[in-house]
């Protein structure tokens, strides 16, 4: 892996180095950032410090993260909402608070232990940590994702994702009104330059990322948002929506934490609140079938925690 270079903002107040690093890295916990530095693999301005070295302002932090030790993903019996199967594909609609495939901190409890108990023949494909995974969505995100079954599979799905060929439609709940009522957003998204939890349109290196998108109701201060990805970034439709100026419901990483304030319905803020998640559904997922070439399509309804504050503001407006 790529060393990290993190700077340390000039006008921030002193902060320990493992605080820092574990803060401004996402993929590691303070524990975790304690050994990087213990073991050289954390440096400050190029030297090794000490975890409780006190960051002043400017200095340059470099962070290398080791390979993950290969770890095989474990069977789990999960329920799984199967939209489609044969010996080459599997359709799922996952749930919202559900991890796809194994990472740090989130060993157990995801997709690809719950495929790996249904799809016997599942291991392997694609590598041992993500077997079957092409593509994912955030683990609060909830909607259609397709796992390749075998490695012709995978690789004919992963050649349409990487010319931008298949079909993913997605539903958000935003704050505000968008002054138009479709449009298009293209921007460079990588890892933001001081939050390294968050991904940015104005990352100083990134992948270039299109979203078109398209108003499906307006509501007071909320629009529904019909979203298609053209291409698909980490974090792609949140980055676009919350700099655009119209964050996700919920979204407390990309703003919409701070726009529920504003909101003065009672009742639609604990809605929201107890969601507790993204307002974000991959509703529609469309693509050739790797091996026979007929073209697929599956289509989700929203689930019950956006639908629920949906049906609110139709009550609402007829009201």
């Amino acid at each position: 892996m790529e060393p990290i270079e993190l700077t340390f903002p000039c006008d921030a107040d002193p902060e320990r180095l493992d605080s820092f690093i574990a803060r401004s890295v996402p993929e590691i916990t303070r524990s975790a950032a304690l050994r990087l530095i213990e073991t050289g693999q954390a440096t400050v301005n190029g030297q090794p410090q000490k975890p409780s070295l006190k960051l002043k302002g400017g200095e340059a932090v470099t962070v290398t993260i080791p390979p993950p030790a290969p770890a095989q993903p474990q069977p789990e019996e999960i329920p799984l909402e199967i939209l489609y199967e044969d010996s080459d594909v599997v359709v799922v609609n996952k749930g919202a608070g559900m991890v796809v495939h194994p990472g740090a901190g989130n060993a157990e409890g995801t997709l690809v232990n719950a495929l790996l108990a249904h799809c016997k023949d599942l291991s392997g494909i694609g590598g041992e940590l993500r077997p079957g995974i092409v593509h994912r969505i955030d683990k609060d995100t909830s909607g259609t994702l397709v796992i390749a079954k075998s490695d012709r599979a995978h690789n004919g799905l992963a050649e349409q994702f990487k010319v931008h060929s298949i079909k993913r439609i997605y539903l958000a709940l935003v704050y505000g009104s968008p002054k138009e009522d479709r449009g298009r957003i293209e921007s460079v998204i990588g890892r933001h330059p001081v939050e390294r939890k968050k991904m940015s349109g104005k990352a100083r290196h990134g992948k270039n990322a299109i979203t078109h998108w398209r108003v499906e109701a307006r509501y007071p201060g909320i629009s529904l948002v019909r979203l298609k990805l053209e291409t698909g970034r980490t974090h792609q439709i949140r980055v676009h929506l919350s700099e655009a100026g119209h964050p996700l419901l919920a979204d407390e990483v990309y703003g919409g934490g701070s726009r529920l304030a504003q909101l003065k319905d009672p009742v639609l803020k604990q809605m929201i609140k107890t969601m507790g998640r993204q307002a974000l559904h991959a509703k529609t997922l469309g693509f050739l079938h790797p091996v026979s070439g007929e073209y697929l399509e599956f289509d989700t309804e929203l689930p019950a925690d956006m639908a629920g504050i949906i049906a609110y503001l139709e009550e609402k407006n007829r009201g």
